[in-house]
């Protein structure tokens, strides 16, 4: 009736081997791991809240006190996730168990977790200055990114290596804050923007293009002008409209490009939908009075999902530059550090402040690039006539 399990588990670890033993993949890979772990890791490493301070004989840790639930949350997740990584249990439990436990360490979090509101970076470097710690065991990177450091004077734009106090290694911001530290916590923005968006696109993308290529006809007829509809909205201009009337949101950034980058993933499934229709396992599937969603989601999906696996590689990317290009022009987030914002900084007061172009700029191309090849390398692994 249906192909085993353990054969579709076969098929997909066979994708991922032949395609990660590509070096573009295996680049890919490493490169997007080196951004995942800062993303997880940001406040352990960038931070201007000590990791442990002994003070009157007391050690305490700072940094674990003003822990927001997000930053709880991405370490806990990345814990369960490694490990459920390398369990030998179908991928769709995998995907149950992944689900489950990031609902409960979300919720769980933002229930049981609550910072101080107000925070005060100076007290750490005037205690220390004045020797008031017996030992203090700081961040690699001792700055926060909305540390702007008005203790030291009027701060601003400082090359790398240029500062008279503290050491920034790849300079500050227009506001004085250590660019290295931004770049690190923004690399949340990227990740979070792109799975996300990806992921909205994806869920709608396969009903929609589910049922077209299952059912035909004149469901698949309104579907494909449904298709045809979305195709030709802009997304950029729809982007800034909302950003005008309903101001700076990550969460409506998300939801904007999931909304209007569906079409695309709908187109593929459909075709792989009708193909796979009339094979005898589906055939067999509604014979047995197997109910819809179990013949679309557990039978046919499955055996149709190498499109959507490229596909969504190169939609991550597309998410992080469409981020990226609303905050270069002023229009995406205020505070929170974003590489399209400190991009927008390389032309400020008439001169060209090259630091916050190349390194900003790097980390989008880099990104962008690493997504591009294990798309590439997932495209080929899934080509019959390249294996």
């Amino acid at each position: 009736m249906n192909r085993p399990v353990q054969g579709e588990q076969n098929y997909f670890l066979g994708v991922l081997y032949r395609a990660f033993r590509r070096k573009g993949a295996q680049t890919g890979l490493v490169l997007i791991g080196i951004v995942l772990l800062a993303a997880v890791f940001a406040p352990f490493i960038a931070n201007s809240h000590p990791l442990l301070i002994s003070e009157e004989g007391r050690v305490y840790s700072p940094l674990l006190r003003f822990l927001t639930p997000l930053d709880v949350s991405l370490v806990l997740i990345f814990f369960v996730t490694v490990p459920l990584f390398f369990l030998h249990i179908r991928i769709r439990s995998k995907f149950l168990i992944f689900i489950a436990a990031t609902v409960l360490i979300l919720v769980g979090s933002y229930v049981f977790i609550s910072p101080p509101q107000l925070t005060v970076y100076e007290q750490y470097r005037e205690k220390t200055a004045a020797n008031a710690y017996q030992w203090v065991v700081l961040a690699p990177i001792p700055y926060s990114p909305k540390d702007y450091q008005r203790d030291r004077g009027d701060t601003g734009l400082v090359a790398p290596l240029a500062a008279v106090q503290g050491t920034h290694w790849l300079g500050t911001d227009v506001n004085g804050a250590d660019v290295l530290s931004r770049m690190i916590h923004a690399s949340r923005i990227a990740l979070g923007i792109g799975f996300v968006a990806t992921g909205i696109a994806m869920i709608i993308g396969v009903i929609v293009g589910g049922l077209m290529g299952y059912f035909s006809g004149v469901v698949d007829m309104v579907g494909m002008r449904l298709v045809e509809v979305f195709e030709a909205i802009p997304t950029l201009f729809l982007l800034l409209t909302f950003v005008a009337f309903f101001g700076r949101s990550l969460y409506i950034m998300m939801i904007i490009i999931g909304i209007t980058g569906w079409s695309g993933y709908a187109r593929y499934i459909r075709a792989e939908f009708l193909k796979l229709r009339q094979q005898d396992f589906v055939k067999a599937a509604v014979a047995c009075g197997l109910p819809l969603y179990s013949v679309l989601f557990r039978h046919i999906l499955p055996n149709g999902i190498a499109p959507i696996l490229v596909a969504a590689s190169f939609g991550v990317a597309s998410a992080i530059l469409a981020e990226a290009t609303l905050s270069f022009l002023g229009l995406g987030l205020v505070d929170d550090p974003s590489w399209g914002q400190m991009l927008n900084q390389a032309v400020h007061s008439s001169t060209f402040n090259w630091w916050m172009a190349v390194f900003p700029g790097g980390a989008i191309f880099l990104t962008v690039l690493a997504y591009n090849l294990i798309g590439e390398a997932v495209r080929d692994a899934v080509d019959p006539f390249l294996n």
